[in-house]
């Protein structure tokens, strides 16, 4: 819906929005015209926000109080009247680049403190995906053997995660069998080898690599490669899409907004037990701006699409490997919320999570 609103309309409401943002208390044109340099009387901001009721952009939770600004009006807020803050955004980076550092930390660790320091500066429940293991990188592989004719393979991901599958290296019908150490040797040789060219490589593309083009002394691990990879591939995806590192639930749900106790249960059942609509719908975007960088979505209110959720705005983007998304970065609070600082916090962290996973391809 396209409100066409004059200069002073545009200026009364972006004044509501920023008052009953910092006091969560209906907007009175008393409070208004304290508050900010209007240039109008109080009678004209009550005419102004008898409009912008009519409109649909704000509304009276009671028939005696002030006004508060409806989804539509955040809306309007949100994509033309307030400014986003490069200074908050650097000065956010900044903090990330102080407090974590990825050259000597897992990228678990990473997430886990870039959520609890977002929770911090935005004042939200902060979300992060973990990295999507099809999208995930080897670091290392492993081949061994662990009993007569039965070799395992073990995969380390640049996320630390670990897979490993056990499997019959050879069939009923094979005419030869090496002895033990010819093929202790023969995995380490192979291991190295694929170490060397593989690294780099996410498990996608190594369960679709044509493995017959191994040497001809080792074409006999290159079936159990390929079927290897493909089960921990299988194994792999299910789990991690729905795991979301959450922070920040202490400090949003004492907002007044979450008074009401059965609220919060819904949120807390969202956040524990459904977290793959959540994940879903966090991943669901991830486009990017003409500057290179992600671009941030801002869901408010009704605009979710998840029944515990309307009542809160989420905002997010993603994070990734050179041009790849590889995870996404939410903050989810009330629809009274600071939005410069929140979507200047969520793109300062999806630029620096992006750099700090390039930075580990």
């Amino acid at each position: 819906m396209q409100f066409q609103l004059t200069n002073r309309q545009q200026h009364i409401l972006w004044a509501t929005v920023r008052h009953y943002i910092a006091t969560a208390e209906p907007v009175g044109s008393k409070a208004l015209i304290e508050e900010f340099d209007l240039g109008v009387s109080s009678a004209t901001i009550r005419n102004v926000m008898g409009v912008l009721e009519k409109s649909g952009l704000l509304y009276q939770p009671h028939t005696s109080a002030g006004r508060v600004p409806s989804d539509s009006g955040y809306r309007i807020y949100v994509d033309r009247l307030m400014k986003p803050s490069a200074a908050l955004a650097k000065e956010v980076e900044s903090t990330l680049q102080q407090r974590l550092h990825w050259d000597n930390w897992s990228l678990e660790a990473l997430i886990q403190g870039a959520a609890q320091i977002l929770a911090t500066l935005s004042g939200c429940i902060t979300l992060i995906t973990m990295p999507q293991p099809n999208i995930a990188q080897l670091r290392h592989l492993q081949l061994l053997q662990v009993e007569d004719g039965k070799v395992m393979l073990i995969v380390v991901t640049d996320s630390y995660e670990t897979h490993s599958k056990v499997m019959d290296l050879f069939t009923r019908e094979s005419a030869t069998k090496p002895d033990p150490e010819t093929i202790d040797r023969e995995l380490q040789i192979v291991s190295n080898f694929l170490n060397s060219h593989l690294r780099g490589f996410t498990l996608l593309e190594l369960a679709q690599l044509d493995w017959s083009e191994l040497d001809q002394e080792f074409q006999r691990y290159g079936e159990f490669l390929k079927s290897s990879l493909t089960e921990l591939l299988r194994r792999a995806v299910a789990p991690s899409a729905t795991q979301i590192m959450v922070r920040g639930v202490g400090e949003v749900l004492r907002q007044p907004e979450f008074a009401q106790v059965q609220q919060v249960q819904t949120i807390m059942h969202l956040l524990e037990e459904e977290q793959e609509q959540l994940w879903r719908l966090i991943c669901e975007e991830s486009e990017i701006e003409e500057t290179g960088k992600p671009k941030v979505t801002v869901r408010i209110g009704t605009e979710n699409p998840l029944e515990p959720i309307r009542t809160c705005s989420l905002i997010s983007s993603s994070y990734r490997r050179g041009a790849v998304p590889v995870g996404s970065i939410g903050v989810l609070g009330p629809t009274r919320l600071d939005y410069e600082n929140a979507i200047a916090v969520v793109a300062a962290a999806a630029e620096y999570l992006s750099e700090a996973f390039s930075q580990t391809a």
